[in-house]
């Protein structure tokens, strides 16, 4: 149990600074196998059966939680009811992280629905882990469900767990590390700010993947070994692990609020564009945040009680008429859309040149470029979105300087370009490995020469391609890259990073395909990189119209 679950409730005085509510504390919620689980109740003083909005998470109810929770939605007129994850905080029965979510959940809508004091009407809540923990009962929850409204989340944390293939090192360490450390003494006050250099000072260690657990919090941790052992697995611990599928079936209205430096932003798009081809009218709302940047806080909370009011109260007053808000970094503002990616939006190649070049014409003649990548010596990520600590966009120029690190650039831009929606990468390259990665990244350089990472992202080539395809061993990749809305000022250049290493972001690639946890014997990749009229490389840009 996290040390402020034993805290008795806020005293009245307390209480009034946000409006007078009472507190039933730790409720038992039976579970089918016979587990209990612990909740509390939150309800606005003077209301009789208001609507519910249902809040279930592993990270604690009360203390420093409790305004993560929903607390403050409370006073608008919902009661809030905050159920602590099996083997959390005092329920019980053993925390398996993202494997009981399906089944804990439907069984506490069921317990939900047959209280006295349920209005008839429910909503689900909640940032990362809790907005899993929604997807994950809201396919089957029925007809109750009203609304839901999700923050830096996605129904599936598969793909994020093995970025474009590549095993994400430091978030699955620092989570797992998290977890663990949350029901020790101040856990959760001092883990987010050493859990993330553990994860780091051990991914350095050099040591297999399979022992950095140990490494970093002193005893094997299972969701860190569950992860890596199930990096290749096509089916098996997944697949009740993964709502992805059902996205398209949730009748209950959705807003989603993402982080343009989130680790899972790509995901969460993917199930706002899931919605929108079953159907329904889900509305997104992006902002210049990261996962753990506290700025997100207020406009979940504004865009929420909107929601809530017009999906549970019937009042629509405070919902924006185009469903779609973003922020364009760059340009320091919101733009409103009807959809996402905006309507209008072209996609332009901008292609790889010989000399470093980067521009709108095509390539000429020229012979590939070339790097070497020794992943005993990683190339490293200065910036790009990890779980915890900030992810600011940085100056990437210490990182060009690298003789693995291939940079890209445009000449300075006659007007602003706005970059609005998806971006990719079409890349032929050659390696002397069969199992490697290439990784792409887009940067904003200013005219002082400052170069900040604007988005990136990469692909593992597929292990099952022990002979590359293609005229002379030349592949052709397809590598997704974080969405992004962001202006590029006139006098800036683009730059585009093509890499094979953003270490400890993701694991190095060792080049032998032996297996991801034990591998220890590490080759260098000798890359090539074509950018000539038959293999015309380039960065796929969304312009806005």
């Amino acid at each position: 149990m996290a040390p402020w679950d034993r805290l008795p409730a806020p005293p009245a005085r307390l209480r009034r600074g946000l409006a007078p509510y009472t507190v039933e504390r730790d409720i038992p919620v039976p579970m089918p196998d016979g587990v209990t689980l612990l909740a509390d109740r939150y309800v606005p003083a003077g209301a009789v059966r208001p609507p519910t909005i249902l809040v279930r998470t592993p990270y604690g109810r009360r203390g420093p939680a409790a305004l993560a929770n929903g607390l403050l939605l409370v006073p608008f007129g919902f009661q809030l009811v905050v159920q602590s994850a099996r083997g959390t905080s005092g329920s019980g029965g053993e925390f398996d992280p993202l494997g009981s979510e399906h089944a804990d959940g439907l069984a506490t809508v069921r317990w939900l629905k047959s209280r006295p004091w349920f209005h008839g009407a429910f909503a689900t809540y909640g940032a990362s882990y809790l907005g899993y923990s929604a997807w994950a009962l809201a396919a089957e929850a029925g007809p109750e469900l009203k609304a839901m409204s999700l923050q830096i989340t996605a129904s599936s944390f598969r793909d994020a767990a093995y970025v474009g293939g590549s095993f994400a090192l430091e978030s699955t360490l620092t989570w797992t590390d998290l977890t663990h450390r949350q029901t020790q003494r101040l856990g959760m006050l001092t883990a987010p700010l050493l859990s993330r250099r553990r994860a780091v000072r051990a991914a350095h260690s050099g040591r297999p993947l399979a022992e950095l657990d140990v490494l970093t919090g002193g005893k094997p941790m299972r969701f860190y070994q569950d992860v890596l052992a199930n990096h290749a697995a096509a089916d098996g611990y997944w697949d009740t692990r993964d709502f992805s599928g059902t996205v398209g079936s949730v009748e209950a209205p959705v807003h989603l609020l993402g982080g343009w430096y989130d680790v899972f932003l790509p995901w969460q798009i993917k199930d706002y564009l899931a919605l929108r081809a079953a159907g329904h009218a889900p509305y997104l709302t992006i902002g210049p945040w990261w996962h753990t940047d506290a700025r997100h806080g207020l406009p979940a909370l504004r865009e929420s009680l909107a929601w809530f009011r017009a999906h549970l109260l019937g009042d629509p007053s405070g919902l924006r008429a185009d469903p779609v808000r973003v922020y364009v970094t760059g340009a320091r503002e919101w733009r409103d859309f009807r959809d996402w990616p905006p309507p209008g939006a072209r996609q332009i190649r901008w292609h790889l040149h010989a000399g470093r070049g980067l521009g709108e014409d095509g390539p000429a003649p020229a012979p590939a470029s070339t790097y070497r990548f020794d992943p005993a010596r990683p190339t490293p990520a200065l910036g790009g979105p990890t779980l915890l600590g900030s992810s600011r966009p940085v100056d990437n120029r210490p990182l060009e300087r690298r003789p693995d690190v291939l940079v890209f650039s445009s000449p300075p831009l006659a007007d602003d370009l706005d970059v609005i929606g998806p971006v990719g990468a079409d890349l032929f390259v050659r390696s002397d490995r069969a199992h490697t990665d290439f990784i792409v990244r887009l940067c904003d350089v200013a005219p002082d020469g400052t170069s900040r990472n604007v988005c990136e992202g990469g692909l593992r080539l597929p292990a099952a391609a022990e002979k590359p395809v293609g005229t002379g061993g030349v592949r052709r990749i397809a590598v997704d890259l974080w969405p992004t809305a962001h202006r590029f000022a006139r006098g800036h250049r683009v730059r585009v990073h093509v890499t094979s290493g953003a270490h400890p972001k993701v694991a190095a690639n060792p080049g032998t395909g032996d297996p991801l946890a034990t591998a220890t014997r590490m080759v260098a990749a000798e890359q090539e990189v074509f950018h000539d009229p038959d293999h015309p490389s380039a960065i796929i840009l969304s312009v806005a119209g």
